[in-house]
C-alpha cells in the first residue's frame, strides 16, 4: 500500500490579481511518499520555489489543494499556518541568525521548554558539536549548510523543504554534503523535497524527480525512468542534454538534418515528429568542405564535448580526446553506427543505423 505523505491536487497559482496567461503553476498533480526524497527540477522561473512556498504555507493556492497525511492544509478556501504543518525549511542562503551562535540557531524552532536533546544529537551527527559556540560568520559554507539543516530538523518535522541548499558551495563540499542528505533525512524519519536546477544533482540523490517547465509538470518519475523513457522532448533535452532533430517524410525513410533514418516497425512511430539523440550518438569528420561548424568545445576529463552548428541547429557531440579539434573548424556530421535515439511523441526507441 502506498503511504502518501504529501499530496498535491490540481494546484494552480499566480501572483497578484493575475490572469489565465500569468499562471506560475498550472494543474500540478504529484505526491511524496513517506521517507522519500523527491527533486523538483527545472530551469529558473519554472515555478519550483513557488511550489515550495505553497507547501510551506507562505502562499495560498488559487485552485486545487495540498494535503499532508491526508489532512488538507491549503486550498482556495483557506490554509493552515506554516507553524502548524510540521514542516522544516532550508533556504538557499540558509537564513541563519547572525547574532545567535550555532547552538541557539539550532534550537530556534523549538517551543519554550521543549526538549533540546534532538538539537544536541543533530549537531553531533552533522559534525557541529565542537562548533556550537561559533557564530555563522565564523563557519564555512558547508558548516552553515549543515547548521541550517540541523535547525530545520530540530523540531522533529515530518517533511523538510530544501530550496537549492547546495548552490552556494564549492564543488567538493557540494558533492560531499549532497551525498549525505538522504541518509540524514532517513535517520531523522523525515521526507524531503529538494529544489534544484542541476539535473545531475537530482538524478544522483533523489528517489524520484519532478521536472517542471513554465509552471507545468512534465514528468515525475525515478531517475532511471527519466533517462530511459522521458515523457516529453523537454525532459529529454533538459535532463539528458539530448539533441532534438525534426523529422520529415521521405518515402521509406525519415529525413533529418544529419541524414536519412529508417522507420521502425513500431505502429506509433508513424506519428513521430522529432528525434532525440545523445552526444555520443553523433560523430564528426573534420573537413574544410563540411556543412557544419565547430563553435565551441569543453574538456570533460575523459572526452571533449563539442558545440557544433549545423544549419539552424546546434548539436552537442562527444569527441574522443585522441582526436583533438579546434573551434572554427568545419566538419561533416553523421549518426554513429550501433547507437539508438528516441522518437517523440512516445519516447519510442529507434536504431540510427
Amino acid at each position: 500500500m502506498i503511504d502518501n505523505h504529501l499530496q498535491i491536487k490540481d494546484l494552480w497559482h499566480h501572483y497578484g490579481e493575475g490572469s489565465a496567461e500569468g499562471w506560475t503553476l498550472q494543474s500540478i498533480n504529484m505526491n511524496l511518499q513517506r521517507g522519500e526524497l523527491v527533486g523538483l527540477l527545472g530551469p529558473s522561473g519554472c515555478g519550483k520555489t513557488t511550489l515550495l512556498r505553497l507547501i510551506a504555507g507562505f502562499e495560498q493556492p488559487v485552485r486545487g489543494a495540498i494535503c499532508i497525511d491526508d489532512h488538507e492544509v491549503a486550498s482556495s478556501r483557506g490554509m493552515l499556518p506554516p507553524e502548524r504543518r510540521s514542516i522544516g525549511m532550508v533556504f538557499q542562503d540558509y537564513a541563519l541568525f547572525p547574532h545567535l551562535d550555532a547552538w541557539r540557531n539550532s534550537c530556534f524552532g523549538l517551543r519554550r521548554g521543549q526538549d533540546t536533546s534532538r538539537a544536541e544529537w543533530l549537531l553531533e551527527m552533522l559534525g557541529l558539536a565542537d562548533l556550537r559556540h561559533r557564530y555563522p560568520h565564523q563557519l564555512s559554507g558547508g558548516q552553515r549548510q549543515r547548521l541550517a539543516l540541523a535547525r530545520a530538523l530540530a523540531p522533529g518535522p515530518s517533511l523538510v523543504l530544501l530550496d537549492e541548499p547546495f548552490s552556494n558551495l564549492d564543488v567538493e563540499v557540494r558533492l560531499r554534503l549532497r551525498s549525505e542528505l538522504a541518509g540524514v533525512l532517513q535517520t531523522c524519519g523525515a521526507s524531503g523535497l529538494l529544489v534544484t536546477h542541476d539535473p545531475q544533482e537530482a538524478l544522483a540523490i533523489c528517489d524520484r524527480v519532478a521536472v517542471l517547465r513554465n509552471g507545468e509538470l512534465h514528468q515525475c518519475a525515478s531517475p532511471s525512468d527519466l533517462v530511459q523513457k522521458p515523457a516529453t522532448p523537454f525532459v529529454g533535452r533538459f535532463v539528458l542534454q539530448g539533441n532534438l532533430l525534426p523529422l520529415n517524410m521521405g518515402g521509406e525513410h525519415w529525413l533529418t538534418p544529419i541524414g536519412p533514418l529508417s522507420k521502425p516497425k513500431e505502429p506509433n512511430a508513424a506519428k513521430a515528429t522529432e528525434l532525440m539523440v545523445d552526444a555520443q550518438a553523433i560523430q564528426i569528420q573534420q573537413d574544410p568542405r563540411g556543412e557544419a561548424l565547430i563553435q565551441g568545445r569543453e574538456f570533460l576529463g575523459s572526452h571533449w564535448l563539442l558545440r557544433v552548428e549545423l544549419g539552424n541547429h546546434t548539436l552537442r557531440v562527444r569527441q574522443p580526446l585522441e582526436r583533438p579539434v579546434k573551434t572554427g573548424e568545419r566538419c561533416f556530421v553523421a549518426f554513429r553506427a550501433g547507437q539508438k535515439g528516441l522518437l517523440f511523441p512516445g519516447a519510442i526507441p529507434c536504431p540510427l543505423c
